[in-house]
């Protein structure tokens, strides 16, 4: 894929209100490697941050249309949500399938040499599973869509401080404190993962030049 000149310091966040994705704009803004973040949001964020664009979308079903403002050398896909959140199977898949699978469209469209993206440990599309399921069909469609050096992150349990409330994860989260020593050897992998940590390391293999696609959560924490 050919890099565009004018946007070679320029990475693109999308889904940057959720906790990897706060965690990752905040890391970018703070580091060398880009002088450029842009935030593609349905909300504008409170922030002062000069290195920051934020662009509006109010449907990302007109994300084709924001193509002359999204020019970048990176793309890093935080889009997330639960079905409790989303309300039904049916939203949760418009938000964890069909927008990641627009965003790799729009990276394949706009020739962008990097697009990273936030799956889920376990992801698999022939599970019985209906989240795993859906994780799992869109790293299919990704990687059917997008030709450039694509890099999928299957984080754990993901901790961290959230806007929002969920009481199982923020029990789990305390167990997970409290015996994550105990996931060694082959459940190291489920053991939790902090969001800083997750979006270190997406800015780090967004710069990989091996083929290495996965990275599974225990990689996560050895990176």
């Amino acid at each position: 894929m050919t890099n565009h000149s004018d946007s070679e310091k320029t990475a693109v966040v999308f889904g940057a209100t959720g906790l990897v994705g706060k965690e990752l704009t905040g890391q970018l803004c703070s580091g060398s490697d880009y002088e450029k973040v842009v935030t593609v949001v349905r909300k504008k964020l409170p922030t002062t941050d000069q290195k920051i664009e934020q662009v509006q979308i109010d449907n990302f079903e007109k994300l084709v249309d924001l193509k002359d403002k999204l020019k970048a050398q990176s793309f890093f896909c935080c889009i997330g949500t639960t079905i409790k959140t989303a309300g039904s199977k049916e939203a949760f898949t418009k938000v964890d399938l069909d927008i990641p699978k627009r965003i790799a469209q729009l990276a394949e469209a706009l020739s962008i040499p990097s697009l990273v993206i936030i799956s889920s440990i376990g992801a698999d599309a022939a599970s019985s599973n209906f989240y795993l399921r859906t994780k799992g069909e869109m790293e299919k469609s990704v990687r059917e869509i997008y030709s450039g050096k694509l890099r999928i992150v299957r984080p754990s349990l993901l901790m961290g401080n959230r806007d929002e409330f969920r009481f199982g994860e923020k029990a789990s989260v305390g167990f997970m404190r409290a015996f994550g020593w105990m996931f060694a050897g082959p459940l190291r992998k489920y053991r939790g993962i902090y969001a800083r940590d997750v979006a270190r390391v997406m800015i780090k293999i967004s710069r990989f030049k091996s083929d290495k696609v996965i990275f599974q959560s225990d990689e996560l924490l050895d990176l």
